[in-house]
């Protein structure tokens, strides 16, 4: 259950050694004897519900008590979470129903600290996770403080494994929060840090070999273009020409596998039953911000457009220790229940995977979500992640939503942004997973099973794409990735060089990627089978290769304006013939593809600049060096992208439905 973030005051005539009072009208005293535990379904059945006591109280209403058991009927949520979600019942009052139902003393781990050394021993991740407070010994017994009643005796055998015996107390989960935090919350910081199993990390040394092999490529190169520098271009070019038909052959395939499942979709397949939910989860959504201005009221209006019952929605505002601008921004608007902020401690690197990292043990959900600061999704989205998880099986651990630019008129890099995503989240990234392909997640609107998550130990916080890494990890692991049709818009960013920064570190990211599940290509042969193996290498190999070849592609532009192609004397005529014909044919995919994802009426506009992506993926190539450069010297930065820049009118209204 959530319970208050304020604490009781402890009147010191009713202390425990000045630690603690007791609440309720039967509380048992801390010292006492525990009483040997009943079986978990005995003993809720001696309990008084917590209902009837705040009835009795007159806290409640009986009519708001009808109703709110209704509403927890159809959810997997606590009584209490739906009293407070409805401001039904105050925070103290139910605190002080709950002391008197667990017939339990109350702890004020604020006025009266708990043994750090007990909270080592059990592990500060393990106490927020379960909602536990080892807090002091006493009388031959450890007095254990808990925020989630209902659930301790199932925890009382791992509990008593590490301490011996063990008493019920009370804590709210602010205060259990603070308390942790307070002691251990470096340890939670180097604990985001260092998640991710170590062979799957690029963390410490593991990218050595990357940057050696870079030198010593560049360096090859270099001394290779002194002896033959004929040879050498002819070679770079051959190769950025095969990895062009691979990665635009790849493209249009999955493409035409996305628009072949639409003409199959029957009106049969729409209209069958589909099981029903018995109860609604919690579902939990980490927003990461940094250096934001007044963020906080656009926060509250896009995501309070969630049609999500906000009792079940946990949105976890994710802000540096030291980002006074952003905090100040928080500080100056109250926001509501469902909505909280999740401060990250300093560490040795600041990125968004290590501050996500961080706040998944402070999540309350079982499927986490993540959100960008800018991010307006259209207000069914909840509902349906929650179906789609629903009707399949615990192999699918996540959900990628599509992404949408609510800014497209801006300018042309704008304009171009949105053909681009539009090309990749409605048509190439569905036609991957029809292909059976292990998916490159985007950075937004993700959604996964949170035992999923935990287990394959969250995002790789050095990894600055740490979402198209976790989506290979996924598929490694055997887990699936579906694509939902349901969209967030969010902001493009269309300032040239803001949007090169931006890209640099999408292509760093992807370089690191290739380099970590490269290090051992016979297990990610294994683990990914012939198939998504080859894919992986013309995603991610591929894609970098061309970034970085881009310039030597261009020079086929030459052929059709007239001044002739400078290698033509040193390569075969049908050589040149074949390269001109497959530039020029992955020139028609890139305008088709473009053409043929902005079929929704909103689109339609952009459908005559189409051809300037012929002009917007060659500055990939400046970004491209750059990450290249980075990859060498800074392969940890995270360079960040502002938001609220061009924050229209547009981006006030969830997308319509397509």
């Amino acid at each position: 259950m959530i319970l208050p973030t304020a604490t009781l005051s402890v009147p010191q005539a009713s202390t425990l050694a000045g630690a603690g009072r007791v609440a309720g009208r039967h509380a048992t005293p801390l010292l006492a004897p525990p009483p040997a535990p009943l079986p978990v379904a005995a003993e809720r059945a001696t309990r008084k519900p917590i209902g009837q006591i705040l009835l009795d109280s007159g806290a409640l209403a009986s009519g708001d008590l009808l109703k709110a058991l209704a509403l927890q009927a159809r959810q997997q949520l606590r009584l209490g979470d739906v009293l407070l979600a409805h401001d039904m019942v105050s925070d103290a009052e139910l605190f002080v129903a709950l002391a008197e139902q667990w017939d339990a003393a109350v702890i004020d781990p604020g006025a009266h600290p708990p043994d750090a050394r007990l909270i080592d021993a059990y592990g500060a991740a393990r106490c927020l996770a379960q909602g536990v407070l080892p807090w002091r010994h006493a009388g031959g017994l450890t007095i254990v403080a808990t925020s989630q009643p209902e659930a301790f005796e199932r925890q009382r055998p791992g509990l008593e494994q590490v301490f011996g015996p063990v008493a019920l107390a009370l804590v709210s989960e602010g205060a259990l929060h603070a308390a942790i935090l307070r002691l251990r919350s470096r340890a939670l910081a180097v604990r985001a840090e260092s998640r991710v199993a170590e062979h799957e990390s690029c963390r410490g040394n593991r990218l050595a070999w990357l940057r050696r092999g870079v030198v010593a490529l560049g360096a090859a190169l270099a001394l290779a273009a002194l002896a033959a520098p004929v040879a050498v271009l002819a070679g770079l070019l051959a190769w950025g020409m095969f990895t062009l038909v691979l990665t635009c052959g790849l493209k249009l395939t999955a493409a035409l596998a996305t628009l072949r499942a639409r003409r199959r979709r029957s009106a049969s397949a729409w209209n069958s039953p589909r099981p029903a939910i018995a109860r609604l989860p919690a579902v939990s959504v980490l927003v990461p911000l940094f250096a934001e201005r007044d963020i906080a009221a656009r926060l509250i209006r896009r995501l309070g457009r969630l049609s999500y019952p906000k009792e079940l929605l946990d949105v976890l505002l994710v802000v540096e220790a030291d980002d006074n601008t952003t905090l100040g921004a928080l500080a100056s608007r109250r926001l509501p229940r469902w909505m909280r902020v999740i401060t990250v401690p300093a560490g040795t690197l600041r990125t968004k995977p290590r501050a996500l990292n961080y706040a998944l043990d402070f999540c309350r959900g079982s499927i986490i979500g993540v959100y960008d600061a800018e991010d307006a999704p259209e207000s069914d989205q909840l509902h349906r992640v929650v179906r789609r998880f629903h009707e399949r099986g615990p192999e699918l651990a996540c959900v990628q939503g599509m992404l949408d630019y609510y800014n497209p008129r801006t300018n042309w890099l704008a304009r171009c942004f949105t053909i681009e995503y539009a090309a990749w989240f409605r048509l190439v990234l569905p036609g991957l997973e029809r292909l059976g392909l292990a998916l490159p997640l985007g950075g937004t609107t993700l959604f996964f099973r949170r035992s999923t998550l935990e287990e394959l130990g969250g995002w790789d916080a050095h990894n600055v794409t740490e979402d198209a890494d976790l989506g290979i990890r996924l598929a490694r692991h055997g887990y699936r990735t579906e694509l939902l049709d349901t969209t967030t818009a969010e902001e493009a960013n269309c300032r040239l060089l803001p949007w090169i920064r931006q890209r640099s570190r999408w292509i760093k990211g992807y370089a690191v990627t290739y380099a970590v599940h490269m290090r051992a290509p016979g297990k990610l042969l294994r683990d990914l089978g012939w198939w998504r193996f080859l894919g992986f290498q013309v995603l991610f190999l591929g894609t970098l290769s061309q970034f970085l070849l881009l310039p030597l592609l261009w020079s086929f532009w030459l052929l059709a304006l007239g001044p002739g192609h400078p290698l033509a004397w040193a390569l075969p005529a049908w050589a040149l013939v074949a390269m001109g014909v497959a530039f020029a044919l992955s020139e028609a995919v890139n305008i088709g593809v473009g053409l043929a994802a902005l079929d929704q009426r909103r689109h339609r506009f952009l459908r005559l600049w189409v051809p300037g992506l012929h002009f917007y993926f060659p500055l990939a190539a400046l970004a491209g060096y750059k990450a290249l450069w980075e990859v060498l010297r800074r392969p940890f930065y995270w360079d960040k992208t502002a938001h609220g820049l061009h924050d229209t009118a547009e981006a006030q209204h969830a997308l319509p439905r397509m």
